[in-house]
This record gives C-alpha cells, structure tokens and sequence, in this order.
C-alpha cells in the first residue's frame, strides 16, 4: 500500500500475462498514481482483451475499489465503500458455494457467532435451510431474519446502528459478545493477506476481533477476489484461524502463509 506523502513509481509494462486476482491488483494500484485510466491501455498493459479489462474494472468498482467512469476507471470517492446490498449483488454463485460449504461445519448443539456481510448472509441462509439446530449470536439483521424459520435460537447484539449494512457495531455489541462463548464463529473480511484478514467497514473489525476471541474455532468465509486485498483495519494474525472457506485456491505465497499458521483452506468448488 502507498502511504500518503511516499512517491511511488508507475509500474512498469507486464510482459507475461498475470492471474486475475494479480491482474486486478495491479488496476487498483495504477488508479493510486493516476487519476484516470482507459480499457484499451490497461489490456496492452496486461496482454489481455478489453472485454477482460471491463469485466475485473466492474469486479473491482462492486467492490468499492473502483469507481467505472466513461472509457474507464478512476479511483473511488475518499472513504467510498459498497454498502451490503451492493456488495452482495457481485458474486454470488460464489458466494453461495462458500456459504453452503461453511453451513455444513456446523453440528446440532453448536453456539455460532455470525458477524455482519454478504458472505455470512448465504452462510445462514444455506444454515437455516440444513435445519441443524444450534443457537445463534450475530450482529447482523438480515442474518438474525434468515433464521428466523429455522431450529435455531438466535441472540441479537445491541449496539449503534448501521443502515447501510443493516447491522450494530459498538462497545454495546462487543461487550455483549465478551459476556458469551461459542463454539465456531463465522466472520467475513474486506481482504485477506500473509498479515491476517482486513476491515474496511467502520466498527467491523472489533466485532470480528471479539467474536473470534469468544469462539473454539474461528472460520474465516471470504470469495477469491479478496485474496491478497489489503484493508483499512486489521482484524487478526493468520494463526487465530481455524479455516479459511474459500471458492478458489489462494495463490502461492498467502497459501504457503496458510500452511504455516496451521490453516486448514477449504475450497468450496
């Protein structure tokens, strides 16, 4: 990451084509040198069709990394970030894998804290539908109404509200969480890198830290294109993981990172 006040150096051409999640990476870091950039520069740059360009442009801007502009891109507005319903209109067959995947970790009998994201959202959704009975402590509205039908008792945080992720954050809610233990929580992240998950939204990541601190295991749910994504909040170290449920495998030096801290990686395909 570029820190305000540090020159960086444009990057320079690619010869040989890079993976999708490198690719992306690299857009985003153009926009932090330049205020503007076209489809058909950054497909020469890549060695890649300006269909490709338009496709990881739109992936990044759902994202809130982006912001599409007329014959482009340019970086998003300061402190821009996707609210939950737009974040879970991108992506959602993965999405969905992943959230049937982590539904079927969870056995009769478990406490699961769920924190607040269009990940754990399918997460419950495919919970309630498996019927196993547990009980539930979240944040989150949308994921305390997805149970609402299911065997499943659910314990909502209070705490400051809010709308644009329909879910509390606080001292209330992280002290409601500290006064409970659970067996698994189920948590997203705005990113994943060798440093651990990242936050973008405000108050998240204190939730996420007080609910992996209160569980046995903690499952972190998080789609491919977030891999190697850094955040504005650090949540936790890789070694507080007990998995990572993910739609597609992480590239070479985050798993090797993964393999050191003893995270099981389980690829929901």
């Amino acid at each position: 990451m570029v820190d305000a006040g540090i020159s960086a150096e444009r990057p320079a051409p690619l010869g040989a084509r890079l993976r999708k999640d490198d690719r992306r990476e690299q857009i985003v870091l153009e926009l932090r040198l330049r205020p503007h950039v076209r489809p058909g520069e950054l497909a020469e740059r890549f060695a890649v069709s300006t269909e490709t360009v338009r496709r990881d442009v739109e992936a990044l801007a759902a994202e809130g990394l982006v912001a599409r502009s007329h014959g482009g891109a340019t970086p998003p507005a300061q402190g821009r970030y996707p609210g939950l319903d737009e974040r879970g209109a991108a992506r959602v067959a993965e999405r969905e894998r992943i959230g049937r995947r982590a539904a079927a970790l969870v056995r009769p009998g478990d406490t699961v804290m769920i924190d607040s994201g269009s990940t754990t959202l399918q997460f419950a959704r495919f919970l309630a539908y498996a019927g196993t009975p547990c009980t539930v402590l979240t944040n989150s509205l949308p994921v305390a109404m997805a149970l609402s039908h299911a065997d499943v008792r659910v314990m909502l945080c209070p705490g400051d509200y809010l709308p644009e992720e329909a879910a509390v954050v606080g001292t209330d809610t992280v002290d409601f969480i500290a006064r409970h233990h659970a067996t698994r929580c189920m948590i997203g992240a705005s990113g994943l890198t060798e440093d651990g998950p990242c936050e973008a939204v405000r108050g998240f990541a204190a939730v996420k830290r007080a609910m992996i601190r209160r569980s046995a295991a903690a499952h972190l749910l998080v789609d491919s294109d977030k891999l190697g994504r850094p955040g504005l909040a650090d949540v936790a170290a890789l070694r507080d993981l007990a998995s990572v449920v993910v739609d597609a495998a992480p590239g070479a030096g985050l798993g090797r990172a993964l393999a050191r801290a003893k995270v099981e990686v389980q690829l929901a395909q």
